[in-house]
């Protein structure tokens, strides 16, 4: 059993940045892809960024803006966002899974618990 903690997520104007974490409790971290999914009011779970050994993957929605990183040695997945829009208001998951990425949340077995992002406008 993997646990996932997210962290960061908060009121923010538009244009302005956050920065979410999300700490594994898994030991073998580094083998595991991890996966930043994202669902707003009435929306479906929808894919944000993911970073695996096979590389780093964003949706159309936030590239150039978002961007996906890990530090193995403290087992934690992180989410810089910049220039954030009242559209990308919503409940941000991290999720993982072994092996390579996967845009589908389907594909996750564990996930956080989420944290609130809103952004105003």
């Amino acid at each position: 059993q993997v646990q996932l903690v997210e962290s960061g997520g908060g009121l923010v104007q538009a244009g302005g940045s956050l920065r979410l974490s999300c700490a594994a409790s898994e030991r073998s971290f580094s083998n595991y892809a991890m996966g930043w999914f994202r669902q707003g009011p009435g929306k479906e779970r929808e894919f944000v960024a993911n970073i695996g050994w096979n590389g780093v993957y964003y949706a159309n929605s936030v590239k150039g803006r978002f961007t996906i990183s890990r530090d193995n040695a403290e087992n934690t997945v992180y989410l810089q966002m910049n220039n954030l829009k009242p559209e990308d208001t919503a409940v941000y998951y991290c999720a993982t899974r072994p092996g390579t990425t996967s845009d589908w949340p389907k594909d996750y077995k564990y996930w956080g618990q989420g944290t609130q992002v809103t952004v105003s406008s």
